[in-house]
């Protein structure tokens, strides 16, 4: 996943400054360089990196402990501000017009996931707006374009306008848009043609169906994985065209995220969404504070607590609640629970969300298999119902039973179970509150919440001041997204 480099070589520049009141000009010089360092590996624009590193030392130069942070904690905190600052401080909302239909016209290079995201787009708004989108198909040059296209609304239910390859596309965008009126889509995307690289033809065309449509938006689609190549890309299109903001995709691949960094402060155009993954649903509203904490191994508990809004059944979670609350959560609400947390996506990504755990080294190297989800779910199903709701009733032969019926070994049975009790232990303790109880656990158990939690930051126990932080930080962003809400 992208930013993983940089979040490490990050942590271990700051880790310096551990334990100590006061950053010296050496402390910080050293820290400064290496930020450097890390943002220049990180395929950041160096116009870009040469800003950023000034603006930290000019806020941290001299600063003393703030508000209980010690030296590296403060340094963690000016650049995780500055982050935010240089990505956009907050989220760019959609441009909606007045009267229907509101246009959005899609803009990129070939293989940047232009078509693909599109439909992901079109399929969002109609998921969380009830809009009624159309899509309009002016790639006429792409082999199959039109066709994945076609494929993409057919799969989403999503009307799609198009007149084959033979028709230049200026036609095609104004006769589907005299169908949108006619049928009163309140959305119409236009999926323009890219090319393998800028040319004087592509640009005349853009700007003619720009001409012709007025669209309301002009969304610049950018492939994370070509690092400053995006920057310069998102530079030659916004010089052509009135990009009104950018498309990241492709953000879950092998990418050191300098495009991330770099495309508002060189072209001024927010980014808008950021594409991580090829379902329908894999696109994400940019939100630069979440992603500046990502960075920054600090988790981003806002976009997980929303995930699990979005995927998991509140009605069936509060009676699993008070199932934990009472202690008798039982294995078919742990089959449950498992199923729930699959919806979210790859569970890996979803433990990078925790606070301290992004850059934690027990993960470093961690590919969590799906299977097992799979293994889990067959033992479970071997068990009797009454097994199922008393764990208390699987003894050794019970067990070597389950074994057989699963087709798992026996150490594996056991591992499950053992796990499954531990965490009904702590999943009780924290309904009820109590943290240190939870802590003396798995202390006993053996495990340093610390290091578990504290990755490469600076660690202690459980409640570690950097955790804090990190969670304080989250904290603070839903308190401030609820009020956002409330006055909408």
């Amino acid at each position: 996943m992208a930013f993983e480099n940089l979040t490490e070589r990050l942590s271990k520049a700051m880790k310096n400054l551990t334990g100590r009141g006061r950053i010296s000009d050496e402390d910080l010089q050293e820290t400064l360089r290496e930020i450097r360092l890390a943002l220049l590996e990180a395929d950041v624009n160096y116009a870009t990196v040469k800003k950023f590193v000034a603006n930290v030392r000019e806020k941290a130069k001299g600063a003393d402990i703030m508000n209980g942070l010690n030296a590296a904690q403060q340094i963690v905190k000016i650049v995780n501000d500055e982050l935010t600052e240089t990505m956009g401080e907050e989220a760019v909302p959609l441009n909606k017009s007045d009267k229907i239909p509101t246009v959005i016209m899609m803009a990129g290079l070939q293989g940047a996931g232009k078509t693909t995201t599109v439909a992901k787009l079109a399929y969002k708004l109609k998921q969380e707006a009830n809009a009624r989108p159309l899509l309009i198909a002016a790639d006429v040059y792409r082999p199959a374009a039109i066709e994945q296209l076609e494929i993409l609304g057919r799969d989403l239910d999503m009307p799609v306008f198009s007149m084959g390859t033979d028709v230049d596309p200026r036609e095609i965008v104004k006769k589907g848009l005299a169908q949108a009126k006619e049928n009163k889509n309140d959305y119409v995307f236009i999926d323009t043609a890219g090319r393998l690289q800028i040319d004087a033809d592509m640009m005349q065309e853009l700007k003619d169906i720009e001409k012709i449509a007025q669209p309301d938006e002009i969304l610049l689609t950018v492939d994370a994985m070509t690092g400053q190549n995006a920057t310069a890309t998102a530079e030659g299109f916004a010089d052509a065209l009135d990009i009104t903001g950018v498309v990241l995709t492709k953000l879950d691949g092998d990418t050191r995220g300098g495009a991330a960094l770099s495309i508002r402060d060189v072209t001024g155009k927010p980014i808008k969404f950021v594409g991580q993954g090829e379902k329908p649903t894999d696109l994400d509203v940019f939100y630069p504070d979440r992603m500046a904490s990502r960075i920054l191994g600090m988790g981003d508990m806002l976009t997980l607590i929303e995930k699990a809004q979005k995927e998991v059944d509140e009605e069936q979670q509060a009676k699993q609640l008070q199932k934990m609350r009472e202690n008798t959560f039982d294995f078919n609400d742990f089959v449950d629970q498992l199923k729930q947390v699959q919806k979210m996506g790859p569970l890996e990504d979803l433990m990078k969300m925790i606070p301290g755990m992004a850059n934690n080294p027990a993960l470093a190297n961690v590919n969590i298999d799906e299977k097992q989800f799979k293994h889990m779910e067959a033992i479970v199903s071997s068990m009797t119902p009454a097994e199922r709701e008393d764990p208390e009733l699987i003894n050794p032969s019970r067990r070597r039973r389950l074994a057989a019926g699963a087709g798992r070994p026996i150490v594996e049975v056991n591992r499950m179970i053992k796990q499954f009790d531990q965490m009904r232990k702590m999943m009780n303790q924290a309904t009820k509150g109590n943290f240190g109880g939870m802590e003396q656990m798995m202390g006993g158990a053996g495990v340093d919440m610390g290091a578990m939690m504290g990755g490469g930051m600076p660690s202690g126990n459980f409640g570690s001041k950097m955790q804090n932080f990190a969670v304080k930080q989250a904290a603070r962003r839903m308190k401030k997204l609820k009020k956002k809400r409330g006055r909408r």
